[in-house]
């Protein structure tokens, strides 16, 4: 059994318009997570806590490698249902449409077949990108409508960028609606550099600006930190939160003993009796 030795680099800004910063990043080596609370509900920080919070307990509980997409539904569950009670309590003082919501999107290092991999899901539109052998591609599948349009054909991927509903999700933590993950596994050498961020850095600058970014910054705190600068310099429409995260290797678990290792080798030689 072997290890994955992890650089990362993460960042957020409330942006230029508004007033508070609803979005939450979670970085607890082999687990990250963003969320996005939705701004047109209430209280989206709160939900976006929730989803950290959970996750960080996971992080620090540990999980079973070998069930990865259960363990994230489970906590996902969780979350949706932490979310409904802080509703409950809400409406209780006398708030009666009281919604709070988020999106997620979270990485997590998982095992099949004995090799580590990574298990990336996402709820709404916050992004997971590969970043790999210079080249940028994003994973996950927004859960919203203009991707549905796009998907249809009602509606090309440049028009969705400047679409009047490109904030419109059809998918997320919190309220009535469905809040079912979508999964994707990748092999670790699939992903040089995994990027995870909310919409407030997708919808500000493009993929071709991501990749030069990513391409300069051979740290991911760097990278982090320069892809969040670039979203707020666009115009920074809404808070902006990017992770970063770097395979270095692979790390033995159990530690080297260099004197159990001498003693064998004396015994193999002869030396001793």
């Amino acid at each position: 059994m072997t290890g994955v030795e992890l650089h990362h680099g993460a960042a957020t800004d409330v942006g230029l318009v508004r007033e508070a910063n609803e979005d939450a990043f979670l970085v607890a080596p082999p687990v990250f997570v963003v969320a996005d609370g939705m701004g047109g509900h209430d209280r989206g920080d709160v939900a976006s806590a929730i989803v950290v919070e959970e996750f960080a307990r996971l992080a620090d509980q540990g999980y079973d490698p070998a069930r990865g997409a259960a363990v994230v539904a489970e906590t996902l569950e969780e979350c949706q249902a932490r979310i409904a009670e802080y509703d409950a309590s809400q409406r209780a003082q006398g708030a009666p449409d009281f919604s709070a919501g988020t999106t997620a999107v979270v990485a997590l290092l998982i095992e099949q077949s004995g090799e580590p991999k990574w298990l990336l899901a996402n709820v709404g539109d916050s992004r997971v990108y590969r970043y790999n052998h210079g080249a940028l591609e994003q994973v996950s599948v927004d859960h919203s409508l203009v991707q549905e349009l796009v998907e249809s054909g009602a509606i090309t991927a440049s028009d969705a960028a400047v679409h009047p509903e490109r904030h419109v999700i059809t998918r997320a933590l919190g309220g009535s609606g469905s809040t079912e993950a979508d999964y994707f596994v990748l092999p670790l050498s699939a992903a040089e550099r995994l990027v995870l961020c909310s919409d407030g850095v997708s919808g500000m600058i493009d993929d071709r600006r991501m990749e030069e970014i990513l391409g300069a910054a051979d740290d991911p705190r760097d990278a982090a930190d320069q892809m969040v600068a670039a979203a707020v310099a666009a115009g920074g429409r809404d808070n902006a939160t990017a992770v970063v995260v770097d395979v270095v290797g692979l790390v033995a678990e159990t530690p080297y003993d260099s004197e159990r290792q001498r003693v064998s080798l004396e015994e193999k030689l002869g030396a001793l009796p």
